[in-house]
């Protein structure tokens, strides 16, 4: 059977990946310190999944609306003017199959294939971002932040990787990989530049918006790029259930784009009715539950954990010979620089000459599975990404494995390794 070459050459996910092989171990009965994957250790909480319930036993089983119902993205849409300050309505909004899929689907729509349209990407970036760009047909254009500046990049970079093909630039804050949350004054300053090319629209990816740490760097809150009217009308904001409300496998998104008479969303609208339709139509008052003000109290205490995670992970990756950490302020990422370490030799006989086998080493040898950051852009080569999505009883048994692999390591000498 035929394979076409864009699928065939596309990778696949490396947190999938390496969660599948830790799942494999698992399942031999080895036990694994898992910091693989983004998905929070918490249960949903009872009264989300408690109106999903009530809807399935009403009777609520038929197809939606493919972008959802009314209640529903009028819900989101209030949530978006209220907390975000993006002006929307329910029209501007569409419910999909989890972030990963409004991020695809925006994409689609946005570019042209066979053109040359190019996304800027701040990077390291979640690894499925270039993918999707190279899927629609657009060419990925990586705008590389240092670790010197906790990963964050600059508007003057923004501004230098700007070309006349040009379309887009995709924002992640608070960031995966990293774990960082850039400052509203520096979002502002690269909005200040996009708002000066007419051309160019904003994807912003807000999923762990509700998981930022002020205890960590005070006064650091969320702000939306939507909600500046210079560029609300070329601003898609992506959104989701799975992260703040640990409900990961409930696989629910959203995006909202509200431009000029909604055109943009109805071809949205028009693609997903070709691929998926609506989601489970139980879940619907599902998502209006988690968004009502009663939920406020469970996501807050689960953003308290997470943020007494960031600091206890920090501490511990800090005081691990060869790595360099940045402290977490978002999301529950952590992304050390591993350089030090590479062209040692690991106790099972691994020459770790990239972080890619540093990864695979650590699993076989050490049973902690990490993330290694080659996919993540070319500035994360020498990086892994860690998840502290996981209790501080696993995170402290995790780290001391890691420590002590590293400290197992061997110097090569320079003629051996080549």
């Amino acid at each position: 059977m035929q394979i076409s070459s864009r699928i065939a050459e596309m990778k696949e996910s490396a947190t999938l990946a390496v969660g599948a092989r830790a799942a494999a171990l698992k399942a031999q009965g080895i036990d694994v310190i898992g910091f693989a994957m983004g998905e929070p250790d918490f249960d949903t909480p009872f009264a989300i999944k408690r109106a999903a319930i009530k809807a399935l036993e009403s009777g609520m089983t038929k197809y939606a609306p493919t972008a959802g119902d009314k209640p529903t993205r009028e819900a989101i849409a209030k949530k978006l003017r209220e907390e975000n300050g993006i002006q929307c309505r329910g029209e501007d909004v569409t419910i999909t199959v989890g972030a990963k899929h409004s991020v695809y689907m925006a994409l689609q729509t946005m570019i042209e294939p066979g053109r040359g349209d190019e996304v800027l990407l701040p990077t390291p970036a979640w690894v499925s971002y270039r993918p999707l760009i190279e899927l629609a047909g657009g060419i990925c254009v990586e705008v590389p932040g240092a670790i010197e500046n906790g990963f964050r990049v600059s508007a003057e970079q923004v501004a230098r990787a700007i070309t006349p093909r040009t379309i887009g630039i995709l924002l992640n804050s608070p960031s995966n990989p990293c774990g960082i949350v850039y400052p509203e004054s520096e979002l502002r300053a690269i909005v200040d530049v996009i708002a000066a090319h007419p051309k160019i629209a904003i994807i912003s990816d807000e999923i762990y918006e509700k998981l930022i740490f002020p205890e960590i760097a005070p006064g650091i809150s969320h702000w939306s790029p939507g909600s500046d009217p210079r560029v609300a009308d070329r601003t898609v904001t992506i959104n989701g259930m799975s992260k703040a409300y640990a409900m990961t496998g409930w696989r629910i998104g959203y995006m909202c784009a509200p431009s000029g008479q909604g055109q943009f969303m109805r071809e949205v609208i028009k693609l997903q009715g070709q691929m998926t339709n609506s989601i489970a139509s139980f879940f619907l008052p599902a998502v209006v539950e988690a968004l009502s003000p009663a939920s406020g109290p469970e996501v807050e205490k689960m953003r308290v954990a997470f943020a007494a995670r960031a600091k206890l992970i920090y501490r511990l990756l800090s005081d691990v010979p060869g790595f360099q950490a940045v402290q977490s302020t978002g999301a529950f990422y952590s992304f050390p620089n591993i350089e030090a370490l590479l062209g040692r030799k690991s106790p099972g006989g691994r020459l770790l000459h990239s972080a890619q086998v540093f990864s695979e080493a650590l699993l076989a040898e050490a049973h902690v599975a990490v993330v290694p950051g080659e996919d993540f852009g070319e500035c994360a080569r020498n990086h892994v990404r860690f998840s502290f999505a996981c209790s501080e009883a696993q995170i402290e048994k995790g780290i001391a494995r890691v420590d002590a692999f590293v400290r197992s390591l061997v110097q090569v000498e320079a003629a051996s390794r080549s």
